[in-house]
């Protein structure tokens, strides 16, 4: 017997979900490997957020990064078309943060100045 994870229908159930996570995370300017760097519970309010059940599997979020990937290239090469327009790309920062540069405080002066 083919455990469930294996089955036509369990393939079909993470493309549906990979689809309805890509749309939510696209719209929001993140991209494949953002998405793969994140770590799992950033991933899990994620699909929350979008309104989908948090994939138990890595394969699912390949799959979501894989789909970002693509409409990124399409969206490049059609930058005209309607759905190549992104409506919610300020969200971005609630999710992936921008590296933090360093700050440096002068050395202290010595005593006695």
């Amino acid at each position: 017997m083919a455990d469930y994870a294996h089955t036509d229908f369990a393939a079909k159930g993470r493309a549906d979900k990979a689809r309805r996570l890509a749309a939510y995370l696209w719209q929001r300017g993140i991209t494949g490997a953002e998405l793969l760097a994140l770590p799992p519970a950033t991933r899990r309010k994620l699909a929350r957020a979008a309104d989908t059940n948090p994939p138990s599997t890595d394969e699912t979020w390949s799959l979501t990064a894989e789909l970002l990937d693509e409409k990124d290239a399409w969206a490049r090469r059609n930058p005209n078309h309607p759905a190549a327009q992104r409506s919610c790309s300020d969200e971005k920062i609630l999710w992936v943060k921008p590296p933090v540069t360093p700050w440096h405080a002068p050395p202290p002066e010595p005593p006695g100045r």
